[in-house]
């Protein structure tokens, strides 16, 4: 454990970071490192550490192990969050494995993953999901909070180029057409409590990255939750993805995604975005195009009309996964580097409380 007074040159900050599906998760590692609980040295000594890091996690998933239990035990799904959890997990060892199992053969459990069930039979003995995600995150000693985006058993459904509508998330992935518009049925989807309050009390907010419409936008259809970063006194930055998807952001640069999500929030709201400068190797580039995937346009002068400063990084990591060969990652380190860097000029917590309060 990290054991010294906090060092002058550094000052607490407050950070929620949104998001859904690997994106949320691969942020999280690198986050993490700088969490500085009382009497641990800061990671790094020249950065504003975090004194709270928050998780809000889009719950609409209704496919695979996640599906199953949603339309089985009426809990919403438990995927996305289970990853945030182990992502934040103080020792991401046995624990964190077991977590992350998932059965192989046994009639009703093969494909379920261990955390899945846990985080759905803690919900039935406390009643609340919220709770049960509490609990799990007490047990696996996480360093920072996790909530689910809604309360609300929340499903989706698209507007396709075609003008055909596609329900469910599963539906919407795996469809050949364009999404054009997502939306979210309640409408008036309620937000977890907890959710709204870590937004308040923010320092620093960050979005993405993740898939456009299933992980970053489903986010921002709750309409308390999207009103409540917008009148946050936070420093909001938008974590742009790497690569396009075929129907989800085929062809949209940068800029695109952030007035796609600025359409559905109803708010423009983003003081930063951090992009990828670093090019794809030939073998990455010849993989997505396959899939109808590219590296994703970075349009500064487009960013900057919307009243959006551009952070350019080396963000860009190439990983082998035992099921999909190589992948595009991002670089999490630099990516939380680059995150707490900004808050350098924002200054001292009374300059952070001021900015709250103005």
């Amino acid at each position: 454990m990290r054991r010294r007074s906090h060092p002058a040159e550094v000052h607490p900050i407050k950070v929620v970071a949104m998001g859904g599906g690997t994106g949320l998760s691969t942020l999280l590692h690198g986050l993490k490192q700088h969490v500085t609980l009382p009497g641990e040295e800061p990671f790094e000594r020249t950065l504003p550490f975090i004194s709270e890091l928050s998780a809000v996690v889009t719950v609409s998933d209704d496919g695979g192990s996640s599906g199953r239990l949603r339309k089985e035990l009426n809990v919403p799904p438990p995927g996305d969050i289970r990853n945030c959890i182990v992502a934040l997990a103080e020792k991401e060892a046995l624990l964190s494995r077991l977590f992350q199992y998932r059965f192989k053969a046994g009639e009703g459990l093969e494909g379920h993953s261990f955390g899945n069930l846990f985080l759905s039979a803690m919900t039935d003995i406390t009643g609340d999901f919220s709770e049960a995600v509490k609990h799990a995150a007490a047990i696996l000693a996480t360093r920072g909070s996790i909530f689910p985006a809604t309360t609300s058993n929340a499903q989706l459904y698209a507007i396709m180029d075609d003008g055909s509508v596609v329900r469910g998330e599963t539906n919407i992935t795996g469809s050949n057409r364009r999404i054009t518009e997502l939306r979210m049925a309640p409408a008036n989807a309620r937000p977890a409590a907890a959710a709204l309050q870590a937004i308040e009390n923010a320092d620093l907010i960050s979005i993405g990255p993740g898939s456009l419409f299933t992980s970053l936008v489903p986010n921002l259809l709750v309409p308390d939750l999207s009103k409540a970063i917008k009148e946050s006194r936070a420093t909001k930055v938008y974590v742009c993805n790497l690569m396009t998807q075929a129907n989800e952001s085929l062809n949209l640069t940068a800029s695109q995604h952030i007035v796609a999500l600025y359409k559905h929030a109803r708010h423009e709201f983003f003081d930063y975005a951090l992009v990828n400068q670093t090019p794809a190797s030939p073998t990455m580039v010849r993989k997505y195009a396959e899939k109808q995937q590219s590296q994703i346009v970075v349009d500064v002068d487009c960013i900057e009309a919307l009243g959006v400063k551009p952070i350019l990084g080396d963000y860009l990591a190439e990983e082998m996964d035992p099921n999909e060969g190589l992948i595009a990652r991002h670089e999490t380190h630099h990516v939380a580097h680059d995150l707490l860097r900004l808050m350098l000029d924002i200054g001292e917590p009374a300059e952070l409380t001021a900015k709250r309060q103005a």
